[in-house]
């Protein structure tokens, strides 16, 4: 069962790790002003980073507590910025979002999950506890 957590911890992060580069992009920063978010340029990279760091935590096993935080916090701006269905009146586009609004609440509850539990067996924080 031990290994259940590890590549769950594995897959999970994996969204994040893959999702990080972009938001070092001239596209990403673009699409955010767009979206009417202030200091993208800024911004945009930050959350970058709380995604990387958030991943590579989590998937390490080392200060996951923190990483989920971090994780946290990206899904909230992200989910709560970029994916607000309501306000698309095209019921594709509605649909897509709503999609992807729920993606992110579900993703935002395991993170929740990891900041109370932590990494579990087979990680670094493990180790360093013994």
């Amino acid at each position: 069962m031990k290994l259940v957590l590890v590549l769950g911890r594995f897959l999970f992060s994996s969204l994040f790790l893959i999702a990080a580069p972009s938001h070092f992009t001239e596209s990403a920063i673009k699409h955010a002003i767009t979206n009417g978010i202030p200091m993208a340029t800024i911004f945009i990279p930050f959350l970058g980073l709380c995604c990387l760091f958030g991943g590579v935590s989590v998937l390490l096993g080392y200060k996951a507590k923190t990483g989920a935080w971090l994780l946290v916090l990206f899904l909230t701006f992200n989910t709560f910025s970029f994916h607000r269905f309501w306000i698309f009146p095209d019921p594709i586009t509605r649909e897509i979002q709503h999609f992807f609004f729920i993606k992110n609440i579900s993703l935002l509850g395991a993170a929740m999950v990891i900041t109370y539990l932590g990494s579990g067996p087979w990680s670094i924080d493990k180790v360093k506890q013994r």
